[in-house]
């Protein structure tokens, strides 16, 4: 027999030695793969359930009443209370709203759009010398009841929810309009 100059028992302890580092070392790689998973797998999941969440409806205040008189389209501009401290300027945004008088009951009846075009979203232009919205962009044109004249936009302009409280306008805080998430209900 050949002496190695081990023994037996220096052997196990290398041995054992060695098997602690090596599941040591697969722990190690295991626990840092499960972190960047993790880190990379919770914001994904987080941002896919965001649309799960209900939120609050948001009413912005326009003004009273007598502030739009009967008949004509104004527009009216506010800070978005979906904005962001850092969003300076671009936090206002602007609807047009038109008084549309008392209906048969005697309640006051408005129409309220979006200032955004239904084509990518440029803002409107109302001229009252032709009664139509005109969209600077792509030449997209819409009546004064916000139907689609001419143009590239496949729709008309998009309707703004509101109420009436305390002999004030008020409006849902506008968001960007789609057709999976528009400002109104058309039912």
């Amino acid at each position: 027999m050949s002496n190695t100059g081990r023994d037996s028992s220096s052997f196990a302890k290398d041995l054992d030695r060695r098997t602690f580092f090596q599941w040591l070392l697969l722990g190690i790689t295991v626990a840092v793969g499960l972190l960047a998973t993790a880190a990379f797998a919770i914001p994904f999941i987080l941002y896919l359930m965001g649309s799960l969440r209900k939120r609050n409806t948001l009413w912005v205040n326009l003004g009273p009443i007598d502030k739009f008189p009967v008949g004509e389209t104004r527009l009216e501009t506010f800070a978005n209370p979906l904005g962001q401290p850092w969003d300076g300027m671009t936090a206002n945004t602007g609807v047009y709203v038109r008084n549309l008088g008392k209906n048969g009951d005697g309640n006051e009846q408005f129409v309220v759009f979006s200032v955004n075009c239904a084509h990518l979203g440029c803002p409107v232009t109302w001229f009252p010398q032709s009664g139509l919205f005109m969209c600077p962009c792509h030449g997209g044109v819409y009546y004064e009841n916000g139907e689609r004249a001419s143009g590239p936009p496949p729709r008309g302009l998009y309707q703004c929810a509101w109420q009436l409280r305390d002999g004030k306008l008020e409006i849902q805080a506008p968001h960007y309009p789609t057709l999976q998430n528009p400002l109104k209900d058309r039912g």
